[in-house]
């Protein structure tokens, strides 16, 4: 399993790497991939990272779990491979940001090119079994993904940190809003974007607002 990081990020979480939970979480994650079939494959577990250095963040998105079907998971929160079918949550956020935009529904759901302008999509835990949702929560990624909020938050400035659903919105307490733009709103998933709260919530021209009044280009949603 590789677990190499782009070298930006080791001057600001590198510390993370040399605490006694980071070893027992790369022993348990090891152990996963030796003796379960798990995802993102090894080589994408830090991918949102590698793709989107730290001094190169503008927008930050926050999911929980990585998918734990076939083929779904590359490391990028919300994100599947090419050729993928999209899962309803990305649906809908596709359905957002032509309600916003404009931009129509695009033919694949890899959010890469979201990356590599700058928006670390991070999820809470970095890895899971296949078919067990959840299950490689509480085992130290949690602790790891916190320093990184934490990180951006005191070391960078004018960042947007975007938080859907309850479990997003809890980051909240590890961003300082005097110096960034946090946008809440519900999930996408279908049983919260259907309750109402979703839909119309126009994070995608707000954040690009934010990035341009703070001279940084906007994202090409």
């Amino acid at each position: 399993m590789d677990v190499k990081i782009e070298e930006s990020w080791k001057q600001h979480i590198g510390g993370e790497f040399e605490k006694p939970y980071f070893a027992n979480l790369i022993n348990f994650v090891h152990d996963e991939y030796r003796n379960h079939t798990c995802y993102p494959p090894g080589r994408l577990i830090f991918n949102a990272f590698n793709l989107c250095p730290f001094d190169k963040v503008k927008v930050v998105i926050l999911g929980q779990d990585p998918y734990h079907e076939p083929r779904q998971a590359e490391g990028l929160c919300f994100s599947v491979s090419d050729g993928v079918p999209f899962p309803p949550s990305l649906i809908n956020i596709f359905k957002e940001i032509e309600n916003d935009l404009g931009t129509p529904m695009p033919q694949s759901g890899s959010l890469v090119r979201w990356a590599q302008q700058g928006v670390l999509l991070l999820n809470a835990t970095l890895t899971v079994r296949e078919h067990a949702a959840g299950s490689h929560q509480r085992r130290g990624w949690e602790e790891f993904t916190d320093a990184t909020i934490s990180a951006l938050s005191r070391d960078r400035d004018n960042l947007v940190f975007i938080l859907w659903g309850g479990y997003a919105r809890s980051k909240a307490q590890l961003i300082d809003n005097s110096r960034h733009l946090i946008l809440q709103s519900v999930h996408p998933s279908p049983l919260s974007a259907n309750r109402g709260g979703w839909f119309g919530n126009h994070h995608f021209s707000l954040t690009n607002q934010y990035l341009q009044q703070h001279g940084m280009e906007p994202i090409k949603w």
